[in-house]
């Protein structure tokens, strides 16, 4: 896997299911998108870094992925034309020779310079009008993939961009809120401008119409959130869904009530923490809270979205195969199995 060019990967004809069975168009997706010229072409970006947080591991997950067959079910099952450069990024090449602390925050200049430079690829994708699939990583990483869809739907569209944040934590800390300084709790902090950078320090580069309002901002599954960010969210009147109301309401209602306050005329990027999942269902993560939602929750959250047919982005991030003993093949599933749904895989 070296090439530095992306390769276009065109998709199986009917007939080619993976698992050697005839699938005769029946897996691919139906819905057409409303803001994607086609329904089938897809930019995909595999992200091995870890910067955002202290554990190793999640930079493994992209390939983890891929070996699981993910490209070939995306090709073959569901029939996208991937845009994809067979390389899992690991920037070692923009890696700082010195990271100190920076407003508290840990690996501020690495975290910067691989978010930007991932910005700049996503948007290299949304701009030609795909649908972008990026794959962590740890959620650090959303600060490039967020940033490069909502430039690439304003240019193209002239419309603001929704995030659909789905995740245990909120990930909204500011450098000081943050107790820990791990830069993949605060993307959303600098996506939404609520913390802000001169333009020569290491988030500066993220300029206003690369970032989201906190008006087209829903979580979905929250259950570990800090003090400061609870009193972020409530003081930005931002849209969330906790365990709690997942549990009085049932996934449906909450889907609803979260497509309904980004309305049908709106782009929605998908960033999806595999920590919203219990960690019966994926453990293998670096940042695992009990109590957490279903696969199938998790499933139902990815095929509502997609059937909105406003997807134009997904993330996947914080698989850690490392933590083998964890249960690492389990967790892998059900990356595989959100990416499918997200995608437009259905159940008949």
């Amino acid at each position: 896997m070296h090439s530095t060019t992306d390769a276009v990967i065109p998709n199986g004809s009917a007939g080619s299911g993976i698992n050697g069975h005839d699938s005769y168009d029946m897996d691919a997706p139906t819905i057409q998108p409303k803001f994607l010229p086609k329904r089938n072409e897809l930019g995909l970006v595999a992200v091995g870094f870890s910067g955002g947080q202290c554990k190793p591991g999640v930079d493994a997950a992209p390939m983890a992925l891929i070996e699981s067959g993910l490209v070939n079910q995306l090709k073959d099952d569901l029939e996208y034309t991937l845009h994809y450069d067979n390389q899992v990024h690991a920037y070692s090449d923009l890696m700082p020779a010195s990271d100190p602390p920076h407003r508290g925050m840990k690996n501020a200049s690495a975290v910067s310079a691989v978010t930007q430079k991932l910005s700049s690829q996503v948007y290299e994708h949304a701009k030609h009008g795909r649908f972008v699939l990026t794959l962590g990583g740890d959620h650090s990483i959303a600060i490039g993939t967020i940033s490069g869809t909502a430039k690439a739907m304003r240019e193209r569209l002239g419309r603001d961009m929704a995030v659909i944040w789905v995740d245990a934590h909120a990930d909204i800390n500011t450098p000081e809120s943050s107790d820990s300084g791990n830069i993949h709790g605060m993307p959303l902090a600098f996506l939404t401008g609520l913390a802000t950078e001169e333009e020569d320090k290491p988030f500066g580069w993220v300029k206003e119409d690369q970032r989201v309002s906190v008006k087209k901002l829903v979580y979905i599954g929250l259950r570990d959130v800090d003090r400061g960010e609870k009193k972020i969210l409530r003081e930005n009147g931002i849209k969330a869904f906790s365990m709690h109301d997942i549990d009085r309401h049932g996934i449906g209602k909450v889907m609803d009530m979260a497509l309904g306050w980004i309305g049908r005329d709106t782009p929605i990027h998908l960033s999806f923490d595999i920590d919203a999942l219990d960690p019966m269902w994926a453990p293998s993560t670096g940042t695992a809270v009990r109590g957490g939602l279903t696969l199938r929750e998790g499933d139902f959250i990815a095929e509502c979205v997609h059937e909105t047919g406003s997807l134009v982005a997904l993330d996947l991030v914080e698989v850690n195969p490392s933590l083998e003993e964890q249960g690492a093949a389990e967790t892998v599933r059900a990356g595989v199995s959100i990416v499918r749904c997200a995608l437009g895989d259905t159940l008949l």
